[in-house]
C-alpha cells in the first residue's frame, strides 16, 4: 500500500486521503451510463478521516479511484430511455469513468472530449507522453465487494442482497446483505493542506520541554523543531497553485 500511495505523490506530496462510498448507491439493473448520470452534481463518497468536517472538494493533483460490482453494459436500463444526462459513447467503462472524473476534477485526468471518430487518433497521441500526465487511474470492476462475516453488518433495509438500492424496506436483514458496490479512491488533494496545517499549529503550541519523556526516549529539541518545519513544508505542498512549474495546479483552476 505503502508503494502504491507513493505512486499518486509527486512534487514534493507524500501524503494521500482515502475516500469511499460504501455502498455505491445504485439501483437494480442500472448500466454504468445510467449511475454515473445520476450523480452529475457530486461524487456520492466520504473523506475516510474520523471527525473531519465534510466539504466539497473541487481538484486534486492525483488520484486512483476503483468502481466496484457495477454493471458494464453500455445501454441504458430502461429500454428506449436515455440516461438522465447522456455521457459520451467512450469505447470502454474505464473511459466513461475517466471522464465521469475528469468533470469533477479537472486537473487529475487530462481528458480530452472529441468525438468518436477523434478519440482512436488522440488516444493513440496522448499514449506517445502519457509519462508527463499525472499518474491518476481508474478501474471498473464487476466483482462487488463480499460482506460476509467478519464484515460488520450496517446496512439500510433498502438495500437487497447484492447491495442495491429499493423504492421500499424488504423483508430481510441488514444481515443478509452478501456484497456491495463500492466506489473508492485514493487521493492527493488540496483538502489534506487543511488537515497537515492543523497537526503543525498543534504540535507548535505544545511544549514539549515540560515532556522529559519525550526526550528521554532519544528525540532531540533541534529534531523535534526540524520535523515541525518538515511537517510545514509538506502541508503548504497541498495548498492549489504550489508547486515549481504550477503545472498541474492551474489545471485545477481551469
Amino acid at each position: 500500500m505503502v508503494h502504491f500511495a507513493d505512486s499518486l505523490t509527486f512534487s514534493g506530496r507524500k501524503v494521500v486521503a482515502a475516500w469511499a462510498s460504501l455502498p455505491f448507491p445504485a439501483f437494480p439493473g442500472s448500466s454504468l451510463p445510467d449511475i454515473l448520470s445520476a450523480h452529475q452534481q457530486d461524487v456520492p463518497w466520504k473523506l475516510l478521516l474520523s471527525s473531519w468536517k465534510e466539504q466539497k472538494v473541487s481538484c486534486c493533483f492525483a488520484q486512483s479511484v476503483v468502481l466496484r460490482g457495477v454493471g458494464r453494459e453500455r445501454p441504458s436500463s430502461s429500454p428506449g430511455r436515455q440516461p438522465r444526462t447522456p455521457l459520451p459513447g467512450w469505447e470502454s467503462p474505464e473511459e466513461m469513468l475517466q471522464h465521469y472524473l475528469h468533470t469533477h476534477f479537472p486537473g487529475s485526468f487530462r481528458w480530452v472530449q472529441v468525438g468518436l471518430d477523434q478519440g482512436a487518433v488522440l488516444r493513440e497521441f496522448w499514449g506517445n507522453f502519457i509519462h508527463l500526465l499525472p499518474p491518476s487511474t481508474a478501474h471498473v470492476l464487476q466483482q462487488p465487494c463480499s460482506t460476509h462475516p467478519p464484515f460488520p453488518q450496517f446496512f439500510s433495509p433498502l438495500l437487497t442482497r447484492q447491495g442495491f438500492l429499493q423504492d421500499k424496506a424488504l423483508g430481510h436483514s441488514s444481515a443478509a446483505v452478501q456484497s456491495i458496490p463500492v466506489l473508492a479512491a485514493l487521493q492527493a488533494s488540496p483538502v489534506l493542506h487543511k488537515l497537515l496545517s492543523g497537526l503543525w499549529q498543534d504540535l507548535r503550541a505544545r511544549n514539549v520541554r515540560r515532556w522529559s519523556s519525550f526526550f528521554t526516549a532519544g528525540v532531540e529539541q533541534d529534531d523535534f523543531q526540524q520535523a515541525l518545519e518538515e511537517l510545514k513544508t509538506l502541508a503548504q505542498c497541498y495548498e492549489t497553485g504550489f508547486g515549481g512549474d504550477g503545472s498541474e495546479d492551474e489545471a485545477d483552476s481551469d
